[in-house]
């Protein structure tokens, strides 16, 4: 096994992990490892925008009050306030890094999306995040202490002394595991949209670096709360997002009797939030098709403002300028993950984590649409400000662990375990359900083990992170006795006050 020391690893891709490196590339060497080519994350795919309070006629009270209302009383209100004030100053960051935002005469388009009171989401056309991973990606590859490594895997934290000290990682083009050692360590992992059948997610997403982090001894906190995209088409290539904003610019959802029916489950109609559109759309489903309506806008509109929604539906042989989009629910994003405070820090010294893979209280049990992005960014800097503390320090040279490869697979396990997990901890939740699907991770989890008895490799840890992670949802959505936000038990409809006095203690 060989040692690769640097000052700072970054696991992971995407806007938190390249913004991260190159802050910390200011203080020392860096290593950014990501487990398949670099622009294969969740960022790339994101569409939508990033939420920022840049008009005369917004104000942060506003957003943070839209945050605090869709995060349905489970938003840590100080976080949520360090998230808002500091996105103005974030874009334009951005922006001095390259990031090419949609303009309208000079100046930049803001637009709106489900439980936002006004238009305050900084988009590029309907690509915002490919555009940002562009602009950063150039500048991670044109920097001379970022040493970038595709194609590396990364499969535990090495701890020190109690302190993270780097990380095992299977370089899994060259078949070898590598011992990366660094001051600090930055889960930038993304989510686990991977773990359920229907998911808007790229394959990558399988919840790494929060099982990384348990494994190591992080808390986990409020992985109950799984947002549901209400509106993806699926298409040839599998789910295929239908962004938000498709309803902001005036999209309406219409049932199979050809109606709309949004007024009768809230009064924000089409743009009430996710996680009450996803239900809404579940419970309609079962009287027909649903699908998504914007041919009352021009098609000139539709073409300029959504181009490459426009041409992957017209690829899938739907012209949504002419025609209504047929959607489906899709499990999209994770509100809960490791926990961390305001600087990035976990319980673990020298262990940090931002953007997906975290629970930094933003986003309680519910996310408001185009805060990710932005808290990914907000986050990850201030990360970077607290690793400056370390910047005097010396690598510790770490003991050498025994690790085998094999090449086992695990495809039919993996397969089962989705099926499973979108049936019975999916939208809608019940007591026996979530019973019935721990039983089953139980089962999965003792032939990974029959399995790691011949050694690990890629796949083997994915499947592992997977039912871990899979395991400690279905636990937290048990024991949480109510619906709130994204987790709803059909058997404990209303809220409870004793969460809400529990939350009160919390605070």
């Amino acid at each position: 096994m060989h040692m690769k020391p640097f000052d700072f690893l970054v696991i992971g891709s995407g806007i938190a992990g390249l913004n991260a490196a190159l802050g910390l590339a200011k203080l020392g060497t860096v290593a950014l490892i990501t487990k398949k080519d670099i622009l294969e994350s969740n960022t790339n795919k994101a569409q939508g925008g990033i939420a920022a309070v840049l008009s005369q006629h917004d104000s942060f009270d506003s957003h943070i009050a839209d945050t605090l209302r869709v995060g349905d009383g489970l938003c840590d209100k100080t976080a949520v306030e360090f998230l808002v004030t500091h996105a103005p100053e974030k874009i334009q960051k951005l922006i001095d890094l390259g990031v090419a935002f949609t303009t309208r005469n000079g100046v930049i388009e803001l637009s709106r999306e489900a439980g936002h009171s006004t238009n305050r989401i900084v988009h590029a056309k309907d690509a915002t995040g490919a555009e940002v991973e562009r602009a950063m990606v150039a500048q991670a590859k044109n920097n001379l202490h970022i040493t970038l490594f595709e194609h590396h895997f990364a499969v535990d934290i090495i701890l020190e002394k109690g302190k993270a000290g780097g990380a095992l990682v299977i370089d899994t083009k060259n078949n070898e595991i590598l011992s990366f050692l660094s001051k600090a360590v930055v889960l930038a992992t993304g989510g686990a949209g991977q773990l359920y059948q229907y998911t808007t997610n790229p394959k990558i997403a399988t919840g790494d670096g929060m099982a990384m982090a348990y494994r190591a001894g992080a808390i986990l906190e409020d992985l109950e709360f799984v947002q549901f995209h209400p509106t993806a088409f699926a298409g040839k290539n599998g789910l295929f997002l239908i962004s938000e904003t498709v309803r902001g610019e005036g999209g309406i959802l219409i049932g199979a009797d050809k109606k709309p029916f949004m007024h009768n489950y809230h009064p924000s109609k089409d743009l009430a939030p996710r996680d009450i559109v996803s239900r809404a759309v579940f419970a309609e489903q079962k009287k027909g098709q649903v699908v998504l309506d914007i041919t009352h806008k021009s098609a000139d509109f539709i073409m300029q403002r959504f181009p490459m929604i426009y041409a992957t539906l017209k690829g899938e042989g739907i012209d949504m300028t002419k025609q209504p989009i047929p959607i489906t629910p899709s499990a999209h994003y994770f509100c809960g993950g490791i926990k961390t405070d305001l600087h990035g820090r976990t319980n673990i010294p020298c262990l940090y984590a931002c953007g997906e893979c975290t629970c930094t209280g933003v986003h309680g049990a519910n996310r408001l649409a185009s805060n990710s992005l932005l808290e990914s960014v907000v986050f990850s800097d201030a990360v970077v400000e607290d690793c400056k503390a370390y910047s005097s320090q010396s690598v510790q040279k770490n003991p050498l662990h025994a690790l085998t490869l094999t090449s086992s697979k695990s495809d039919g396990l993996l397969s089962s375990f989705q099926q499973i997990i979108w049936k019975n901890v999916g939208i809608v939740r019940t007591e026996y359900e979530l019973q019935q699907a721990l039983i089953y991770f139980k089962e999965v989890e003792e032939n990974i083990n029959l399995l790691f008895k011949e050694g690990i490799n890629e796949s083997l840890m994915e499947l592992k992170n997977m039912v871990t992670l899979g395991t400690l949802l279905a636990q937290a959505a048990l024991t949480r006795e109510e619906s709130r936000g994204c987790h709803f038990r059909s058997d404990f409809p209303e809220k409870k006050e004793a969460w809400e006095r529990h939350i009160k203690q919390k605070k």
